[in-house]
């Protein structure tokens, strides 16, 4: 499937400065690709929603968009709560293909990204 939007999907929290290094995320996809479409969205405590996300983007004119989640691995809300609301979507929005990538603490080069900025942080390097 060949996307035309990304909606990175995070966890969420009640302090809205939690969000801010997503926020960055989606600065930098956009600096990078201007003319994609991205959308950060919240599993809970802050807005939008997964399905506002997609309205959203479906509301432009997209017909198919790849989630990211960005989380670091494939806890309970990725096997179970994604899943449903994902359900909920599609008969929301159906007229949006939807596709899925796997968590972003899966990849090998965000875990490697993650080990040199623990190396940097203890100076063992």
């Amino acid at each position: 499937m060949t996307f035309q939007g990304v909606v990175l999907f995070a966890h969420g929290a009640r302090d809205p400065r939690w969000a801010e290094p997503f926020a960055a995320v989606v600065a930098r996809i956009r600096a990078d690709c201007p003319g994609l479409p991205v959308v950060l969205a919240f599993l809970e405590h802050l807005q939008p929603d997964l399905i506002t996300a997609l309205r959203d983007l479906a509301s432009r004119g997209l017909s198919k968009v790849r989630v990211v989640p960005l989380f670091l691995g494939q806890g309970g809300h990725l096997r179970e709560d994604l899943p449903r609301l994902l359900e909920h979507a599609r008969r929301q929005v159906p007229q949006l293909e939807v596709e899925v990538t796997e968590a972003a603490g899966e990849d090998l080069s965000v875990q490697a990204a993650l080990a040199a900025f623990a190396l940097r942080r203890s100076e063992l390097t």
